[in-house]
């Protein structure tokens, strides 16, 4: 089964629960379960907040991009910024590392979707934003 789908929404923070109900609804035609539910749920959490919070600095009148990619079972997801973009990616992916320590950030975001996704990947220009690209095997009865 191959599908796809394109969902663009605000920089708003609240859009981050839109975006994880979206992934899951995605989803479902490859009848995960819900440990993988939850999974995805939390890496794409993790992905959009970066966005929001570090690409476009909580700028609501910016719009955050993100597209599901089913591939037989594999599921991938792709969470776009035209931000600010970061200018060290092997620092930024370190865990506890932040650049926003003053909004008590953990800085583990990207350890986080590398802990729930077979697969992650972050590319990233500074003034050009940030795409991270993240895959998941859905078996059934896995």
């Amino acid at each position: 089964m191959n599908n796809q789908a394109e969902i663009i929404f605000p920089a708003l923070t609240q859009n981050e629960t839109f975006a994880r109900a979206v992934v899951a609804a995605f989803a479902s035609q490859l009848n995960p379960t819900i440990e993988q539910l939850s999974d995805l749920r939390t890496a794409v959490s993790e992905a959009v907040t970066n966005a929001i919070i570090h690409g476009y600095e909580q700028d609501s009148s910016q719009f955050v991009k993100m597209r599901c990619i089913i591939e037989g079972n594999l599921l991938k997801i792709i969470v776009r910024d035209d931000g600010c973009g970061i200018p060290d990616i092997d620092l930024a992916r370190k865990p506890f590392y932040t650049s926003k320590p003053e909004l008590e950030r953990s800085g583990m975001g990207f350890a986080v979707m590398e802990a729930f996704m077979d697969q992650v990947t972050v590319t990233s220009a500074p003034g050009e934003g940030t795409t991270v690209t993240m895959g998941k095997r859905i078996s059934h009865g896995e």
